[in-house]
């Protein structure tokens, strides 16, 4: 506290002496021309003298309002917004963020705003960029009666997006900013789009788990009825729909044990696996694991492995189920009687060291259908998958396991060319 106080006196001194300096300079130079005008002009010495003084006198004023002019100035700007500060604040901010003034006047916009909203552009109004009209009345509000506004934004062109935006009075200590004439507002953006898809998937998970659970269900309890009426006393019949009632029960079995295995598996995705796995055995496992299945339905499985090391970092038991599912949809889908190929090469991709390609020779997949593949009970038939005890969750199992081991998984097919899926492993 003593520091300023201290500084203050000298800083007046400081100026007084240098306003003195400055006059004595002129009173000078004027006494000088004066002088001369007397000696050599036609001015008289009593003229000179009067000249002089008044000259001098003018001096003595004219420096001291010139400095009460600057102090004044001086003080208005400390009263200002400390603008770069408020600035370097909105810069450090990775969401969109933008500062309006009274006007709606955009004063600065970050990179993130920029990048969001390239039409933006400063000492322009908002208006003149954004036009929706929740938003501009939430920017009306706010400057009628400084009170936080909070809208969503749903846009669908050139993508579905959603956004949160907050606008706010940006406010300084001690001034009522109703009544502040350089007052400013704040807009940021929170983008939402990712919450939302989850949400859309969470709630079409749950529809399509409901769906696929009563199905079988309601089968099993119309053979069920049907067994303790009219064909109680039937052995034939009631032979046959046991049979049927226990594929039901089977199928219901395996999609449960398919949800709970995506389940564990998000549990923990952001776990990588750190055990070191021979992916050359896995796969001979995995070929003599589906052998009986592959004959059943006349298939011909052609394992080829390259020399060298085939040892990579990952959870076994997970590996397995990606290669048994990926092989076991090849069998099924390939077309009985046409081999189904998978091999483990070098990958040729930085980042990578393995790749595992399964290739059938089936009729292939339409190009609109091999992006939406993984998705959770995707089916292009969803009969014939349900009759090939497909619960539609397997290549929505393989993905996440893949994601999980940091690899990288590519599904392509044309129609007539069969399927081609390749599994890249770090």
């Amino acid at each position: 506290m003593d520091e300023p106080s201290s500084s203050q006196p000298s800083h007046r001194l400081s100026t007084l002496a240098a306003r003195m300096v400055a006059q004595a300079g002129l009173v000078a130079g004027l006494g000088g021309i004066f002088f001369a005008l007397a000696l050599f002009g036609d001015l008289s010495v009593g003229g000179a003298v009067v000249g002089f003084i008044a000259s001098a006198a003018a001096i003595a004023v004219i420096p001291s309002g010139i400095v009460t002019i600057t102090r004044t100035i001086e003080r208005q700007r400390e009263q200002q917004p400390q603008q770069p500060a408020i600035t370097d604040f909105a810069d450090a901010l990775t969401e969109p963020c933008m500062i309006l003034d009274r006007r709606a006047v955009v004063v600065h916009a970050n990179a993130a705003a920029v990048r969001q909203f390239p039409a933006v552009t400063r000492a322009i109004p908002i208006t003149l960029f954004l036009r929706n009209p929740e938003l501009l009345q939430a920017i009306e509000a706010v400057v009628r009666n400084g009170e936080t506004r909070s809208v969503e934004l749903h846009e669908t062109v050139p993508s579905e997006t959603w956004d949160k935006v907050m606008v706010a009075p940006l406010r300084r200590a001690g001034v009522e900013w109703l009544n502040d004439d350089n007052r400013q507002l704040v807009i940021t953006v929170q983008s939402l789009t990712e919450l939302k898809r989850v949400d859309a998937l969470r709630t079409d998970f749950i529809a399509n788990a409901s769906h696929e659970l009563r199905t079988p269900l309601a089968s099993l309890l119309g053979f069920i009825d049907t067994l303790l009426g009219p064909a109680a006393k039937d052995a034939v019949a009631r032979e046959k729909f046991l049979g049927i009632m226990r594929g039901q029960a089977e199928r219901m079995s395996k999609l449960i044990d398919d949800l709970l295995s995506l389940s564990r598996i998000e549990m923990h995705q952001h776990v990588r696996p750190t055990a070191t796995i021979d992916l050359a055995g896995l796969l001979r496992e995995v070929r003599e694991g589906l052998s009986i299945q592959a004959k059943a339905s006349d298939v011909e499985i052609r394992l080829t492995l390259f020399e060298g090391p085939t040892t990579t970092t990952g959870d076994r038991g997970q590996l397995y189920e990606v290669f048994e599912n990926l092989l076991e949809n090849a069998i099924k889908y390939g077309g009985e009687g046409k081999p189904v190929e998978i091999s483990l090469e070098p990958a040729g991709k930085p980042g990578f060291q393995h790749q595992v390609t399964v290739i059938d020779h089936g009729p292939g997949v339409e190009p609109e259908h091999v992006p939406r593949l993984t998705e959770r009970f995707y089916r292009i038939d969803a009969d014939a998958s349900r009759k090939k005890k497909g619960t539609g969750l397997g290549l929505a199992i393989v993905k996440h396991i893949v994601q999980r081991h940091r690899g990288q998984l590519t599904i392509k097919s044309k129609p007539g060319e069969g399927l081609r899926v390749e599994v890249l492993l770090p």
